[in-house]
């Protein structure tokens, strides 16, 4: 899940301390008996993947705020229920006749939910009404967002999380700034102006007036402290910079949301019909497509194996949500995030996980009441091994000390030794308090391990140099 990084590190034990001969319990239990963990609730669970045995559990039935590790669960039952060749779509269409190179009628644009549509793609479309002769709209351009229900944002999304792209609103027409889908919002590209005093230069991805930037903010001297602020005003589609950026500040890139993405995308196709020289005279709205209205286009995104990679690699809480609530959708004809939860709880028991000690209250993990016990997310890594969809749920974990955004993903900065790299394979978690890490191990006799580490409420610094030093006992046990 993205947000903000930190820094601090805790110490972590002296591997010099132990031999080869060290039992697996004893060494990790080790690790815990650092002073620094006081307070902290650890829950760590691992199993030996061939037969599900557990073989190390500490706290691994209390039930723990897994943060972005829900996304295993959402991922895995959204595999099982729609199948890794599941594709979502946007479509194109009118109710008017075309007479003369007028278009006579209202052009839609109809969401379902797809997450990877484009700019490129609205172009795409302005070309195909081009060679069907269309060189003039007398209608208006109308977004259909009805596949999923009014609810922008999960039940405990937090206000503060609402201005950046990992909390935008959740709609079924949508579109994003780029290929690694961000979906409902654009990239704001700040750097130094070019002398003191000077205002920052500031430039979006897509270029729009759909926003308003008010730009406070100015040019200090080198070496000052940085705090420029980049925030969207609530309700608003104004995006306010303000504070100081040092002369020599590299360009900082920040995703913003934008405000109502169902408007986004029909401003958007708007502006591309008029860069594409087709004129329109009406105006730009929401409502239903009729019954009767033509498809003109259909954007589908990859299927959803593919789509797993950009969900699971870079954290994508708005992938989750999408995907819960077509799941809804779906299964109950209700696109909303009671019907999709209700879709995930009845998978997992499936899964032979126990319900009643998981919460579920959204598909991301950005919630801080989600709560599941390490045992059971194991048990869930376990189960997934049997299905045939599992090699391409095992590719969408992030692979620890492996360069590249879509392969390395999260853990492309850690565990970076040649002996460890390469060997795990699994998903992060964090949120204000709480750090998560859960996959697969190969140990370095070729064995397969499940883990879930679970750290919850802890005030500062980071977890990572103590769950990568898991990983690595891991990595080095023996297994008999």
């Amino acid at each position: 899940m993205k947000k903000k990084l930190e820094t601090t590190v805790y110490p972590v034990f002296n591997q010099d301390d132990l031999d080869e001969s060290t039992p697996l319990k004893e060494k990790i239990n080790m690790i815990l008996e650092n002073p620094l963990l006081e307070g902290i609730i650890t829950g760590i669970s691992i199993r030996k993947a061939d037969d599900g045995a557990l073989i190390y559990s500490h706290n691994g039935n209390t039930q723990l705020r897994p943060a972005s590790n829900l996304k295993l669960l959402t991922a895995a039952v959204a595999m099982e229920v729609l199948g890794p060749d599941y594709r979502f779509s946007t479509e194109l269409l009118t109710d008017g006749k075309i007479k003369r190179g007028v278009l006579h009628g209202n052009l839609y644009i109809k969401g379902k939910g797809d997450p990877t549509l484009l700019t490129d793609d609205l172009a795409a479309w302005a070309a195909i009404l081009k060679k069907k002769g269309i060189k003039k709209i007398q209608g208006d351009i109308i977004g259909d967002d009805s596949w999923y229900d009014e609810i922008r944002y999960s039940q405990d999304l937090i206000w503060s999380d609402q201005t950046y792209d990992y909390g935008g609103q959740i709609s079924a027409l949508t579109i994003s700034p780029n290929e690694e889908y961000d979906a409902g919002s654009l990239i704001v590209d700040i750097q130094p102006g070019e002398k003191l005093g000077a205002a920052p230069m500031i430039k979006i991805k897509p270029e729009t007036d759909y926003i308003t930037i008010i730009n406070r903010a100015k040019t200090v001297e080198k070496n000052v402290s940085n705090d420029l602020s980049i925030k969207r005003k609530y309700g608003t589609n104004q995006i306010i910079v303000e504070g100081d950026i040092p002369l020599d500040t590299a360009k900082t890139k920040v995703g913003i949301a934008v405000w109502e993405p169902t408007n986004y995308v029909v401003h958007l196709m708007g502006a591309t019909l008029k860069d594409n020289k087709i004129a329109w005279s009406g105006q730009e709205k929401i409502g239903i497509t009729p019954n009767s209205a033509v498809v003109l286009a259909t954007k589908q995104s990859m299927p959803l194996h593919e789509l797993l990679i950009p969900f699971m690699k870079l954290s994508n809480n708005i992938h989750a949500e999408t995907i819960v609530k077509e799941m809804g959708k779906v299964i109950h004809d209700d696109g909303s995030w009671s019907s999709g939860l209700a879709v995930m709880e009845e998978s997992l028991a499936d899964f032979g996980l126990n319900e009643n000690q998981i919460l579920l209250r959204d598909g991301s993990g950005i919630s801080d009441k989600n709560l599941i016990p390490p045992n059971e997310l194991t048990k869930l890594l376990y189960e997934v091994q049997k299905k045939s969809w599992y090699p391409a749920f095992e590719k969408s974990q992030p692979i620890a000390g492996e360069a590249g955004r879509l392969v390395g993903g999260t853990l492309r900065h850690r565990m970076t030794a040649e002996n460890i790299k390469g060997r795990v394979m699994a998903k992060t978690g964090s949120l204000t308090g709480v750090s998560t890490l859960s996959g697969y191990v190969i140990n370095t006799n070729g064995d397969k391990l499940i883990f879930s580490i679970m750290m919850n409420n802890y005030i500062e610094g980071s977890m990572n140099k103590i769950q990568d030093e898991i990983c690595r006992v891991l990595i080095e046990s023996t297994l008999k």
